[in-house]
């Protein structure tokens, strides 16, 4: 599978105390914003570079900048968003596009229902951004959506992911590397992610 844990101690620490159900939403997007920033640097690390040269205090000095134009960061909403927060403390000068997608009740299959992505997305790697990788429906989706849209590059980033899910996007995306926290056991009846941490939008934005 393309799926790649970070394993890392304040990754695990801060995971531990989102899944905690008594986690408050204030605290949960502060946690997922800051959890966000580290698994941003480990799904980041392949980004290319240019060589540049700059003045310190003391003498010249040789360098490196990010080449070319920065990521767009895409959030399939709503729980995207608490993500997208974080990877722009990283990438500050990121785009940020928005995918909106609803399971058709008849279906169950993603309905698109709204996009905005930036016009210049075929200069740019989109990191799609998705707390929860659960049946793998909705992420595959919105990696469609962004190739289609000619993004040069795309990189799915989660915070819990089922094997079900990774499987979903392994089989119909196998070029996108996949970046979360930690690969559960699996789904429930309900197609939760077990033992996960509950609806991530709802816990969010207090919305249970």
């Amino acid at each position: 599978m393309q799926f790649q844990a970070i394993d890392h101690p304040l990754v695990r620490h801060k995971l531990t105390l989102l899944r905690d159900e008594g986690t408050q939403p204030k605290d949960f997007r502060d946690l997922l914003l800051e959890i966000s920033m580290l698994l941003g640097y480990a799904a980041t690390q392949g980004l290319p570079l240019r060589s540049t040269s700059v003045q310190t205090p003391v003498g010249p000095a040789e360098g490196q900048l990010l080449a070319g134009r920065q990521p767009v960061i895409v959030p399939v909403l709503r729980a995207g968003l608490g993500m997208a927060e974080g990877l722009l403390r990283i990438l500050p000068a990121a785009a940020v596009g928005h995918i909106g997608l609803a399971r058709d009740p008849q279906t169950h299959q993603p309905v698109e229902y709204y996009r905005k992505l930036p016009a210049d997305i075929r200069e740019r790697h989109a990191i799609v951004v998705d707390p929860m990788l659960a049946t793998g429906g909705s992420a595959a989706a919105a990696i469609s959506i962004v190739k289609g849209a000619g993004a040069c590059g795309v990189t799915l980033l989660c915070l819990v992911a089922a094997p079900e899910g990774v499987r979903v996007v392994d089989e119909q995306h196998p070029d996108v590397p996949i970046f979360g926290a930690a690969l559960d056991e699996g789904l429930n009846d309900h197609a939760y992610i077990v033992p996960g941490l509950g609806d991530a939008g709802d816990r969010l934005y207090g919305t249970l």
